[in-house]
């Protein structure tokens, strides 16, 4: 039964979702980002708790896990969510921009990846989830650093999943493919302002498929899963 969660790169979109999904279930919710100002509202909403850590420090990432172990102990789900891209010609873009985007979207999730595998083998539970997008298969022009970061944050995937799914320690990595709608709509009106045919990803209902493999019988865990909208072509 999950009880405690943490999520890495926390903002206003899926992670939210997310967050509000687990608070619904009773889960505390633990929120980590380098600007926690942005979190002020959302924490107090879950009666969660916000950590200001910057994910590819590999000293902030363990005084995050440190910080936990004494306030709620081992999280039973850990979402990595954090991710950041330069765009451009290949021949125009800044190394030193791509290189911060590599560390964001891969390497810091190395590093949370790792806090939380050794504490979840010492419980011999758990579960660690990845925000993955359509540059996790699929190299766009232009878009060389994002391309670049998603494949080898898949690749960690592939890999922990090996390794971490035989100590009972569920690793999953979802393809949000297609644009993402923005927060905090009424869906219950007759005329959402945006987005009324559903041609982008409700982070809402992103949420829900993040719940429903977090709740998935060990006996037929999945490792990766797409969601796209209805119309987003092949």
């Amino acid at each position: 039964m999950t009880q405690n969660a943490l999520i890495v790169g926390a903002g206003s979109g899926i992670s939210a979702s997310f967050a509000r999904a687990l608070a619904r279930q009773g889960v505390k919710v633990a929120l980590a980002a380098r600007n926690i100002e942005k979190l002020e509202q959302l924490a107090s909403e879950i009666d969660g708790k916000a950590i200001a850590c910057d994910a590819t420090d590999a000293e902030q990432v363990d005084a995050l896990f440190v910080q936990l172990d004494q306030s709620m102990g081992t999280p039973d789900v850990v979402l990595y969510n954090a991710s950041a891209y330069t765009a451009g010609p290949v021949a125009e873009l800044d190394p030193d921009a791509v290189h911060q985007s590599l560390m964001q979207t891969a390497f810091g999730a190395f590093l949370v990846a790792q806090q939380a595998a050794k504490r979840m083998q010492r419980v011999g539970s758990g579960a660690i989830f990845f925000t993955g997008a359509t540059a996790s298969v699929k190299g766009f022009p232009n878009f060389a650093s994002f391309a670049m970061g998603k494949f080898a944050l898949r690749g960690l995937t592939q890999s922990l999943a090996r390794e971490l799914g035989p100590a009972n320690i569920h690793i999953a990595h979802f393809i949000i493919d297609g644009g993402i709608a923005s927060p905090g709509r009424d869906l219950a009106q007759e005329f959402p302002t945006t987005n009324t045919d559903d041609a982008m990803l409700e982070p809402d209902a992103i949420a829900e498929t993040y719940l429903a493999v977090l709740n998935q019988h060990r006996s037929a865990w999945s490792l990766e899963v797409e969601l796209r909208p209805w119309k987003e072509t092949f």
